[in-house]
């Protein structure tokens, strides 16, 4: 693992990776903020690389809670840079929490963090005018 923690915010469909903000285990839940981990793999060229983000729970737009995210990426260099992470998005206060990001080649786990994104705190609130 290259780094985890917040992350400048993510352009997907460029293929250069976030650049970290902060190296940290907790992130104040806030839109758009852009959080997760980056691994440098290599000699795994031709493989399968799987992902999985557990994240609490939250409603889709039935109602439903929305599973883990899962995908599998293919491996197609031997020196190999990967990016698994999520921003925040509206409503903010369902995604507050635990979020686990765990990374597999072939079953074998080869990354596993847990980031807790937590809420934002108005100052304003902790003192009486």
């Amino acid at each position: 693992m290259l780094h985890y923690g917040e992350y400048e915010m993510w352009d997907r469909g460029s293929k250069k990776l976030p650049r970290i903000r902060r190296i940290t285990h907790t992130v104040v839940a806030q839109l758009d903020v852009e959080f997760g981990y980056t691994l440098k793999i290599q000699k795994c060229k031709g493989q399968m690389l799987s992902f999985c983000i557990e994240h609490p729970p939250f409603l889709d737009e039935h109602g439903a809670i929305v599973p883990p995210f899962v995908g599998e990426v293919f491996i197609n260099s031997n020196s190999y840079f990967f990016y698994l992470g999520d921003c925040v998005w509206s409503p903010v206060h369902d995604k507050i929490g635990a979020w686990r990001f765990s990374t597999y080649i072939d079953s074998l786990c080869v990354a596993d963090k847990t980031i807790q994104l937590l809420p934002k705190v108005d100052m304003e609130d902790n003192f009486d005018w």
